[in-house]
């Protein structure tokens, strides 16, 4: 039986046998270290996904690579690593193209569950857009490269009966990625191939003809606690007697919409908010142009062309906070998918390969009343300052409404599991 020995974590007193994985130590005293490659089974262990950072004794590793030991500090939860901790899935998030209302495992990705935990809103790395391909060559899986990120799970844990690994990793540094050995993966039944998918913390592994996506509320990461709590909410949103109302301003730009069709979606509520609020310049309210300065401007919707440039500066001009609201406005969304292939590229496909009835043939539309469309979607950050952003595809209304009243009133707010997602 192996001796036990003490430490600590964060200054909690902590047990575990000797050499036992830190992670695992961890847990065991009611700490949930996070970790994208961590398997208990495997020693060494990968160490791939560095998400698992810790101190030793003022020392920077990640905490799947130490065994617990007597005496050892060990420090987790601080302001220093949680920003590295953070910074490391912003880039996992930037470096892959992780568009989580279109992927078939939101709800039960562990990026996206560990985004929700770490209270990501935005990435402070760029969007790199990278055109990887789709490996549809596999008999029974589909590789989805652009959401890989290379954690290795697959490599070590997915062989076949006859113990001959099926993935692989190829190349180095940047350039690494992994690679399907087709004629062992089609030795695979359907019940390894699915477990190769579920083994996947990413949507980067599918199994042909099988299908995951789940409802709401009965995904892994709607079942448990993900996103940002913040103190308790006031009660309702009262009337400020004697002080004039807060403005608001809203504008759509390239987006479907949706993210205004969230902010009606708070029903009688409506009743209370126009107590105290007014809404400016808006689709909203049909006005077409500023009347007065706006507290607020509600931004949805990325840049693709300059007439959204033009209308988003309007409101940096004339708001004193910009909000940037869903996917679409933070990073580019959905309309961002054309960042993969040169704008002219993009063009001939939509028009001129496409049918027409026009005598002259197939053209591509310009004139000067046309909005000329930029090289890529932009996110609103890269163009002005954004003050507070508000994720996904749409937000929960109750979301954008509690950052609001923040805002406005100073009001207190509690954003809970089923209000902060991505998609």
């Amino acid at each position: 039986m192996k001796k036990t020995v003490n430490f600590t974590i964060d200054g909690k007193p902590c047990q575990a046998p000797e050499g036992e994985n830190l992670v695992k130590a961890a847990a065991a005293n009611g700490i949930k270290i996070p970790s994208l490659c961590y398997y208990e089974h495997i020693d060494p262990p990968l160490g791939t996904c560095r998400v698992c950072m810790v101190k030793v004794d003022k020392k920077a590793f990640a905490a799947c690579t130490i065994k617990a030991k007597e005496g050892m500090q060990v420090e987790f939860n601080v302001p220093e690593l949680n920003d590295a901790r953070k910074a490391m899935i912003e880039m996992m998030f930037a470096e892959g193209n992780h568009f989580c209302p279109a992927c078939e495992k939101s709800g039960d990705c562990d990026l996206q569950g560990l985004g929700y935990r770490l209270g990501v809103t935005i990435s402070r790395f760029p969007h790199l857009f990278l055109n990887r391909f789709i490996d549809y060559r596999p008999k029974r899986i589909v590789v989805e490269h652009n959401r890989c990120i290379l954690c290795r799970r697959c490599v070590e844990e997915v062989n076949t009966k006859d113990g001959f690994p099926v993935f692989s990793f190829l190349n180095r540094g940047a350039s690494t990625e992994v690679r399907v050995d087709y004629d062992q993966e089609a030795k695979l039944d359907e019940e390894e191939a699915i477990k190769a998918m579920h083994l996947c913390p990413t949507g980067a592994i599918l199994v042909r003809g099988k299908t995951q996506p789940r409802p709401r509320g009965e995904r892994k990461y709607d079942l448990q606690d993900a996103g940002q709590t913040v103190s308790t909410p006031k009660a309702g949103m009262a009337p400020l007697k004697g002080q004039p109302k807060k403005v608001i301003a809203t504008t759509s730009l390239a987006g479907c919409f949706g993210c205004h069709m969230s902010l009606l979606d708070i029903d009688e509520e409506l009743l209370d908010v126009i107590e105290v609020v007014e809404i400016n310049k808006s689709p909203l309210t049909d006005i077409k142009k500023f009347t007065k300065r706006c507290d607020v401007g509600i931004i949805e919707g990325g840049c693709c062309n300059d007439e959204n440039i033009e209308v988003l500066k309007a409101f940096r001009a004339n708001c004193d906070i910009l909000v940037a609201v869903g996917e679409c406005a933070i990073w580019g969304g959905l309309p961002a998918m054309r960042n993969f292939v040169p704008l002219e590229e993009c063009l001939n496909e939509a028009y001129g390969h496409a049918t027409s009835d026009l005598e002259q043939g197939k053209v591509i539309p310009h004139h000067e009343d046309l909005p000329e469309l930029l090289d890529r979607v932009y996110g609103c950050n890269e163009l002005v300052e954004i003050d507070y952003y508000i994720p996904g595809c749409p937000p929960d209304a109750s979301h954008i409404w509690k950052v609001l009243k923040n805002i406005l009133f100073g009001a207190d707010y509690s954003i809970i599991k089923s209000e902060f997602k991505y998609d």
